[in-house]
Protein backbone atom coordinates (compact mmCIF):
# COMPACT_ATOMS: atom_id res chain seq x y z
CA UNK A 1 0.00 0.00 0.00
CA UNK A 2 1.29 3.51 -0.53
CA UNK A 3 2.11 5.74 2.14
CA UNK A 4 -1.63 7.42 2.49
CA UNK A 5 -2.61 8.68 5.46
CA UNK A 6 -5.21 11.03 6.76
CA UNK A 7 -5.98 13.18 10.25
CA UNK A 8 -7.01 10.10 11.68
CA UNK A 9 -5.27 7.46 10.46
CA UNK A 10 -1.50 7.36 9.86
CA UNK A 11 -0.37 3.87 8.73
CA UNK A 12 3.50 5.07 8.54
CA UNK A 13 3.60 2.66 6.01
CA UNK A 14 2.04 -0.25 7.70
CA UNK A 15 -0.53 -2.03 5.35
CA UNK A 16 -4.30 -1.93 5.85
CA UNK A 17 -6.59 -4.90 4.90
CA UNK A 18 -9.98 -5.26 2.41
CA UNK A 19 -11.49 -6.38 5.23
CA UNK A 20 -11.57 -5.01 8.58
CA UNK A 21 -13.49 -5.46 11.75
CA UNK A 22 -14.32 -2.62 13.74
CA UNK A 23 -15.19 -2.76 17.15
CA UNK A 24 -16.44 0.76 18.96
CA UNK A 25 -13.36 0.03 22.11
CA UNK A 26 -9.82 0.83 20.64
CA UNK A 27 -9.29 -2.26 23.36
CA UNK A 28 -10.98 -4.46 22.08
CA UNK A 29 -9.26 -3.73 18.63
CA UNK A 30 -6.13 -4.51 20.64
CA UNK A 31 -7.56 -7.52 21.99
CA UNK A 32 -8.53 -8.94 18.69
CA UNK A 33 -5.24 -8.66 17.02
CA UNK A 34 -3.20 -9.82 20.23
CA UNK A 35 -5.66 -13.06 20.66
CA UNK A 36 -6.11 -14.17 17.04
CA UNK A 37 -4.05 -12.19 14.30
CA UNK A 38 -0.64 -13.55 13.21
CA UNK A 39 2.16 -11.43 12.83
CA UNK A 40 0.06 -8.42 13.52
CA UNK A 41 1.25 -4.70 13.08
CA UNK A 42 -0.06 -1.39 14.78
CA UNK A 43 -1.07 1.03 11.63
CA UNK A 44 -2.99 3.29 14.10
CA UNK A 45 -2.75 5.35 17.01
CA UNK A 46 -4.01 8.98 16.29
CA UNK A 47 -6.57 10.05 19.04
CA UNK A 48 -5.59 6.20 20.69
CA UNK A 49 -7.71 5.16 17.71
CA UNK A 50 -5.79 1.76 17.97
CA UNK A 51 -5.64 -0.32 14.42
CA UNK A 52 -3.65 -3.65 13.60
CA UNK A 53 -3.18 -5.79 10.80
CA UNK A 54 -2.31 -9.34 10.45
CA UNK A 55 -3.26 -12.63 8.91
CA UNK A 56 -5.81 -14.63 10.41
CA UNK A 57 -5.95 -18.64 8.74
CA UNK A 58 -3.29 -16.91 6.49
CA UNK A 59 -5.21 -14.18 5.52
CA UNK A 60 -4.58 -10.81 5.52
CA UNK A 61 -7.49 -8.34 8.41
CA UNK A 62 -7.16 -5.41 9.87
CA UNK A 63 -9.15 -4.18 12.84
CA UNK A 64 -9.50 -0.76 14.56
CA UNK A 65 -11.06 0.76 17.42
CA UNK A 66 -13.88 3.42 15.93
CA UNK A 67 -15.46 4.99 19.04
CA UNK A 68 -18.23 5.64 19.59
CA UNK A 69 -21.72 6.76 17.36
CA UNK A 70 -22.43 7.11 13.83
CA UNK A 71 -20.39 10.55 13.43
CA UNK A 72 -17.25 8.85 14.38
CA UNK A 73 -17.70 5.07 12.52
CA UNK A 74 -18.90 7.23 9.89
CA UNK A 75 -15.43 9.25 9.80
CA UNK A 76 -13.33 6.74 9.50
CA UNK A 77 -15.25 4.31 7.17
CA UNK A 78 -15.37 6.83 4.88
CA UNK A 79 -11.73 6.98 4.89
CA UNK A 80 -11.06 3.71 5.62
CA UNK A 81 -12.92 2.94 1.92
CA UNK A 82 -11.53 5.95 0.48
CA UNK A 83 -8.14 6.27 1.01
CA UNK A 84 -7.35 2.93 2.50
CA UNK A 85 -9.19 1.13 -0.16
CA UNK A 86 -11.07 -1.54 2.43
CA UNK A 87 -14.23 -3.06 0.65
CA UNK A 88 -15.45 -5.54 3.20
CA UNK A 89 -16.02 -3.14 6.70
CA UNK A 90 -17.14 -5.63 9.42
CA UNK A 91 -18.45 -3.72 12.93
CA UNK A 92 -18.08 -5.97 15.89
CA UNK A 93 -20.06 -3.94 18.89
CA UNK A 94 -22.12 -4.32 21.57
CA UNK A 95 -25.98 -3.80 22.46
CA UNK A 96 -28.88 -3.11 24.23
CA UNK A 97 -31.34 -5.83 24.01
CA UNK A 98 -35.23 -4.43 23.58
CA UNK A 99 -36.28 -8.15 23.94
CA UNK A 100 -36.77 -10.40 27.30
CA UNK A 101 -35.76 -13.50 25.12
CA UNK A 102 -32.45 -12.12 23.82
CA UNK A 103 -30.14 -12.76 26.46
CA UNK A 104 -26.71 -11.22 27.73
CA UNK A 105 -24.17 -12.93 25.46
CA UNK A 106 -26.34 -13.73 22.59
CA UNK A 107 -25.27 -12.36 18.90
CA UNK A 108 -27.31 -10.52 16.93
CA UNK A 109 -26.88 -9.71 13.04
CA UNK A 110 -28.14 -6.33 11.58
CA UNK A 111 -30.10 -6.86 8.62
CA UNK A 112 -31.02 -3.88 8.61
CA UNK A 113 -30.72 -0.51 11.07
CA UNK A 114 -33.06 2.01 11.98
CA UNK A 115 -32.10 5.37 13.09
CA UNK A 116 -32.88 8.80 14.73
CA UNK A 117 -29.97 10.26 13.70
CA UNK A 118 -29.81 13.05 10.83
CA UNK A 119 -27.12 11.34 9.29
CA UNK A 120 -28.84 10.22 6.02
CA UNK A 121 -30.04 13.92 5.41
CA UNK A 122 -26.68 14.40 3.40
CA UNK A 123 -27.57 12.47 0.57
CA UNK A 124 -30.91 14.47 -0.08
CA UNK A 125 -32.82 11.57 -1.43
CA UNK A 126 -36.44 11.95 -2.38
CA UNK A 127 -37.99 9.87 0.17
CA UNK A 128 -36.34 7.73 3.19
CA UNK A 129 -33.05 5.64 2.59
CA UNK A 130 -33.59 1.75 4.55
CA UNK A 131 -29.70 0.98 5.71
CA UNK A 132 -29.33 -2.23 4.82
CA UNK A 133 -26.31 -4.99 5.14
CA UNK A 134 -24.52 -6.66 2.77
CA UNK A 135 -26.09 -9.83 1.43
CA UNK A 136 -22.88 -11.24 0.54
CA UNK A 137 -21.53 -10.91 4.18
CA UNK A 138 -24.74 -11.83 5.34
CA UNK A 139 -25.13 -14.73 3.70
CA UNK A 140 -20.87 -15.12 4.77
CA UNK A 141 -21.40 -14.60 8.13
CA UNK A 142 -25.07 -17.28 8.58
CA UNK A 143 -22.79 -19.93 6.92
CA UNK A 144 -20.12 -19.29 9.35
CA UNK A 145 -22.07 -19.04 12.08
CA UNK A 146 -24.22 -22.86 10.88
CA UNK A 147 -20.29 -24.61 10.26
CA UNK A 148 -20.27 -23.34 14.19
CA UNK A 149 -23.25 -24.72 15.82
CA UNK A 150 -24.17 -20.78 16.74
CA UNK A 151 -27.80 -19.23 15.96
CA UNK A 152 -27.90 -15.67 15.93
CA UNK A 153 -30.52 -13.56 15.69
CA UNK A 154 -30.72 -11.55 12.28
CA UNK A 155 -33.32 -8.83 12.16
CA UNK A 156 -33.68 -5.00 12.42
CA UNK A 157 -31.49 -2.95 15.31
CA UNK A 158 -31.78 1.02 16.09
CA UNK A 159 -28.80 3.24 15.66
CA UNK A 160 -29.64 5.67 17.84
CA UNK A 161 -27.83 9.11 18.99
CA UNK A 162 -29.64 9.01 22.48
CA UNK A 163 -28.01 6.50 24.94
CA UNK A 164 -29.21 8.04 27.97
CA UNK A 165 -32.59 8.99 26.64
CA UNK A 166 -35.02 11.77 27.64
CA UNK A 167 -38.14 9.59 26.05
CA UNK A 168 -38.81 6.52 28.40
CA UNK A 169 -41.43 5.32 26.07
CA UNK A 170 -38.65 5.14 22.77
CA UNK A 171 -37.57 1.98 23.42
CA UNK A 172 -40.97 -0.22 23.63
CA UNK A 173 -42.06 1.99 20.09
CA UNK A 174 -38.75 0.81 18.53
CA UNK A 175 -39.52 -3.02 20.05
CA UNK A 176 -42.87 -2.86 18.96
CA UNK A 177 -41.89 -2.57 15.31
CA UNK A 178 -39.78 -5.70 15.54
CA UNK A 179 -36.34 -4.08 16.70
CA UNK A 180 -34.41 -6.58 17.96
CA UNK A 181 -31.50 -4.44 20.15
CA UNK A 182 -30.44 -0.81 20.09
CA UNK A 183 -26.43 -0.04 19.41
CA UNK A 184 -25.11 3.53 17.84
CA UNK A 185 -22.98 3.07 14.68
CA UNK A 186 -24.29 0.84 12.32
CA UNK A 187 -27.10 2.93 10.14
CA UNK A 188 -24.27 5.16 9.24
CA UNK A 189 -21.66 2.41 8.52
CA UNK A 190 -23.91 0.64 5.84
CA UNK A 191 -25.24 3.86 4.68
CA UNK A 192 -21.50 5.31 3.78
CA UNK A 193 -20.54 1.85 2.86
CA UNK A 194 -23.52 1.80 0.01
CA UNK A 195 -22.60 5.38 -0.95
CA UNK A 196 -19.23 4.01 -1.67
CA UNK A 197 -20.39 0.58 -3.17
CA UNK A 198 -18.41 -1.34 -0.65
CA UNK A 199 -19.81 -4.02 1.52
CA UNK A 200 -20.67 -4.09 5.15
CA UNK A 201 -22.09 -6.13 8.15
CA UNK A 202 -22.87 -4.63 11.88
CA UNK A 203 -22.45 -8.26 14.12
CA UNK A 204 -23.37 -7.64 18.20
CA UNK A 205 -22.91 -9.98 21.65
CA UNK A 206 -25.85 -8.48 23.85
CA UNK A 207 -24.14 -6.58 26.99
CA UNK A 208 -27.35 -5.49 28.63
CA UNK A 209 -30.96 -6.22 28.28
CA UNK A 210 -33.28 -3.04 28.36
CA UNK A 211 -36.31 -5.36 29.48
CA UNK A 212 -34.77 -7.57 32.32
CA UNK A 213 -32.08 -5.22 33.71
CA UNK A 214 -29.18 -7.96 33.20
CA UNK A 215 -26.06 -6.16 31.66
CA UNK A 216 -22.33 -7.44 31.55
CA UNK A 217 -18.91 -5.65 33.23
CA UNK A 218 -17.03 -3.20 30.84
CA UNK A 219 -14.34 -5.72 31.43
CA UNK A 220 -16.65 -8.79 29.94
CA UNK A 221 -17.87 -6.29 27.09
CA UNK A 222 -13.96 -5.93 26.04
CA UNK A 223 -12.69 -9.48 26.31
CA UNK A 224 -15.87 -11.78 26.45
CA UNK A 225 -16.92 -11.19 22.73
CA UNK A 226 -15.06 -14.29 21.72
CA UNK A 227 -17.84 -15.81 20.14
CA UNK A 228 -18.93 -13.02 17.92
CA UNK A 229 -15.00 -12.59 16.66
CA UNK A 230 -14.32 -15.92 15.73
CA UNK A 231 -17.69 -15.91 13.29
CA UNK A 232 -16.21 -12.61 11.65
CA UNK A 233 -12.82 -13.42 11.49
CA UNK A 234 -13.29 -16.03 8.52
CA UNK A 235 -14.64 -13.65 6.49
CA UNK A 236 -11.71 -12.14 6.04
CA UNK A 237 -11.26 -13.06 1.83
CA UNK A 238 -15.20 -13.74 1.67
Amino acid sequence: MPDKSTPHIVPNGAPIADTILLPGDPLRAKFVAETYLDDAVQFNSVRNALGFTGTYRGREVSVMGTGMGIPSISLYSWELIHVFGCTNLIRIGSCGSMRKDLDLYDIVVAQAASTDSNFLAQYNLPGTFAPTASFRLLDAFHSQAKQQGVTPRFGNVLSSDVFYGADRTAIDRWAGMGVLAVEMETAGLYAVAAHAGVDALGVFTVSDNLVTGEKTSPEKRRTSFTRMMELALPLAGA
